[in-house]
């Protein structure tokens, strides 16, 4: 497995966020971490991304413990965060130098990497262009690539089409399953929407700071549309 999560809680004062949440990706899958709002996503996201650190629990990425061996597990990792990190003011290729500055890469391997995760993104053409002058979908596209440079073993990305229209949503959805189904990366892929998620992904269903199930989505959901699926074991009584 990439990625391995095992009895992992946390806590914010009294208010529990995670309790016990343990899942597996399996190596080059295209796995969808699906929740509603408040779920404790972005908690889990903060954890594995060493933001912050989970009194109990282990955390393994792609063989490495994040708590024993941090440096060597963040290494192997790329990371999309929710909120925008872009420079505004500097084009899609300088924001892509400078993270590529950032982990020692430099000259003719650095200007290789990032013409070929452009490619991969479809975002050659647009290399010179401000990011400020982007849509949201295109610089989402120029995140994903930046997170690529280092050839990282697994891709996190938490609610990455937050904001984007739905052919913005759909083309970003559609190249980040493309770069696990042909280059072997392994994803995990935060979201709330049903329709970001395809039969054969591996799927996390996350409620109320626990797991409530794992495995391939269409083995979990059967005939029943993933929607209603999704929507009869997060409802919340009123």
């Amino acid at each position: 497995m990439s990625l391995t999560v095992t009895d992992l809680s946390y806590s914010y004062g009294a208010k529990t966020a995670l309790s016990q949440v343990s899942f597996a990706v399996p190596e080059g899958r295209f796995a969808a971490l699906l929740g509603p709002n408040g779920a404790g996503k972005s908690t889990l996201y903060g954890l594995l991304t060493g933001l912050f650190s989970a009194p109990s629990g282990q955390i393994r990425v792609a063989g490495h413990d994040l708590a024993r061996n941090p440096r060597a597990a963040l290494a192997v990792m790329g990371v999309v965060f929710q909120q925008p990190t872009l420079d505004l003011d500097l084009s899609v290729r300088q924001n892509l130098r400078y993270f590529a500055a950032l982990h020692g890469l430099s000259g003719r391997d650095r200007d290789r990497r990032i013409d070929a995760a452009l490619d991969r993104l479809a975002m050659r053409a647009r290399a010179g262009e401000k990011a400020r002058d982007l849509n949201g979908g295109h610089r989402r596209r120029t995140e994903i690539a930046r997170a690529l440079l280092h050839d990282p073993r697994v891709l996190l990305l938490d609610e990455p089409t937050v904001g984007l229209d739905a052919a913005a949503r759909s083309a970003i959805t559609d190249h980040v399953h493309a770069l696990a189904r042909d280059t072997g990366l392994t994803v995990l892929w935060a979201t709330h929407l049903t329709d970001e998620v395809l039969p054969g992904d591996h799927l996390v269903l996350l409620h109320q700071g626990r797991v409530l199930a794992s495995g391939t989505a269409s083995a979990l959901h059967g005939t029943t549309p993933l929607r209603d699926w999704f929507l009869s074991r997060t409802a919340v009584p009123a």
